[in-house]
């Protein structure tokens, strides 16, 4: 019998997800989004987003959902694993899938 999915929480203090992957959709104070690797400016000095909640908060955001793939034991293994998905879904990205010799 499987075993129930087991919800996992943020990681207090962390923002990767705020942090490591572009959004491409309007933020408050970002009309056009972020790049990559650059801090979104509702991230608040806590880490905590400033409009979660709220329907300005691009689908994204709210499609992120922790788990133990994405975030590991720490921020660095979370900013290192969305940062190489960043790398993999990047238009024009040569992936295994898509490589030809």
């Amino acid at each position: 019998m499987p075993s129930p999915a087991v919800s996992l929480a943020c990681r207090p203090s962390c923002g990767a997800c705020c942090t490591a992957p572009s959004i491409t959709s309007p933020i408050p104070g970002m009309p056009d989004g972020k790049p990559a690797g650059v801090r979104c400016v509702q991230l608040a000095d806590d880490n905590r987003c400033n409009i979660f909640g709220r329907p300005e908060r691009p689908a994204f955001c709210g499609g992120l959902q922790p788990s133990e793939e994405m975030c590991g034991d720490s921020r660095e293994h979370a900013v290192r694993w969305l940062a190489e998905l960043e790398r993999l879904t990047a238009p024009g990205a040569v992936t295994p899938a898509t490589f030809t010799a």
